[in-house]
């Protein structure tokens, strides 16, 4: 059974910082490619940002470049999003995703963690 599960989200100033964690279990973690997405409400899910299944290339929605890295540990099946800078745009439920392209296509979604900025 495949399961991601998303840790540390919650209340963060603007300006402040907090960093996710997705542990990724029952899969061969290393052969996904890792995203992190979000969903404001009222808003369509957008995807965040992304990162290889060799960590060697990541990609970045404008509005976060320079504030957010993704990272991945294909050792631990974790997967991480470091946001700093946070602004209250950043205000959205935050979902990690793993991503199979190989041999045709499979996706796993976790249950997604609330990150909200505001003073």
């Amino acid at each position: 059974q495949v399961q991601l599960v998303e840790s540390g989200g919650g209340l963060v100033q603007p300006g402040g910082s907090l960093r996710l964690s997705c542990a990724g279990s029952g899969l061969a973690f290393a052969t996904y490619d890792m995203r992190w997405y979000r969903q404001a409400p009222g808003k369509e899910r957008e995807l965040v940002a992304s990162i290889l299944r060799t960590g060697r290339s990541t990609n970045y929605l404008d509005s976060v470049k320079g504030r957010f890295t993704i990272s991945r540990d294909n050792v631990k099946k974790m997967a991480y999003l470091q946001m700093n800078s946070l602004r209250p745009e950043d205000t959205a439920v935050y979902y990690c995703n793993a991503h199979y392209s190989d041999y045709g296509t499979r996706d796993y979604w976790g249950q997604g963690t609330q990150v909200t900025v505001s003073s």
